[in-house]
């Protein structure tokens, strides 16, 4: 499953939803960061939006991911965009960011805190903000009420912590943040660095692995996920929350 999983999700400009714009809107909504901000940017993939990040806020970023492939990815691309100096890569883990308390200005992650948990995670790296820093995620949510039976079942069995925007913006206070705000990621930002390269890969992947009933099964699962969101997108989608510490 690991080799198949990094064999569909390699080469991609992201490993999540997301595009610059979103990256770009959510930024712009902090206020009062210094001129030269420390960031973090947890689970950063193949680091489309710490590039942007870099280029936006004349900041120092650490990037952190525990695929060294994808930090290599980053690496390359921050050479070509000329933020080489501004991004250090770090192979580790969101489950243990060994910082100081008070570290950054803000921390940044994007459709990646599923993997520690929503709540888990804005609990646990609050300490490694500043006070009056900011902290800004993307996570999965129902936009709208009362989503039908079909892609209610599919959430249960691969996401069932997905919650609704309300659900998870009380989450956020419960944790001791004030809300700046929040947004929907357009539909475009599913599609057009995630899903449609994927799909593009599938029919080459099904046929490589035809005789190997593991792979066979997590391409499926792939296309599964993809069609779900071409059916139900207006049920559900990727909401960036932008927060501070108080």
């Amino acid at each position: 499953m690991h080799k198949i999983f990094y064999e569909v999700h390699s080469n991609l400009s992201r490993e999540g939803p997301g595009n610059k714009e979103a990256t770009k809107k959510a930024y712009l909504m902090l206020k009062d960061l210094p001129e030269k901000p420390f960031i973090l940017d947890v689970g950063c993939g193949p680091g489309m939006q710490t590039v942007t990040l870099a280029k936006l806020s004349n900041g120092k970023i650490t990037a952190v991911d525990n695929h060294q492939p994808f930090l290599e990815q980053l690496k390359k691309k921050a050479k070509e965009e000329g933020v080489t100096k501004q991004i250090t890569v770090v192979n580790g883990d969101m489950k243990a960011l060994n910082y100081e308390n008070g570290s950054f200005d803000l921390l940044w992650c994007e459709s990646a805190i599923f993997i520690i948990g929503f709540e888990k995670g804005l609990r646990e790296w609050k300490k490694l903000v500043k006070t009056n820093g900011y902290l800004v995620v993307s996570e999965l949510a129902w936009i709208q009420p009362n989503p039908p039976e079909e892609i209610k079942q599919f959430f249960a069995e691969v996401y069932p912590a997905i919650k609704t925007i309300n659900g998870n913006l009380e989450i956020i206070k419960k944790a001791g943040y004030r809300v700046i705000n929040h947004f929907v990621l357009p539909e475009e930002g599913w599609w057009t660095h995630y899903y449609k390269p994927i799909e593009a890969k599938l029919p080459a992947m099904k046929q490589k692995y035809k005789d190997d009933k593991e792979a066979t099964a997590f391409l499926a699962t792939e296309e599964l996920e993809i069609e779900m969101f071409r059916k139900y997108s207006d049920y559900y989608g990727y909401v960036f929350y932008i927060m501070q510490k108080t």
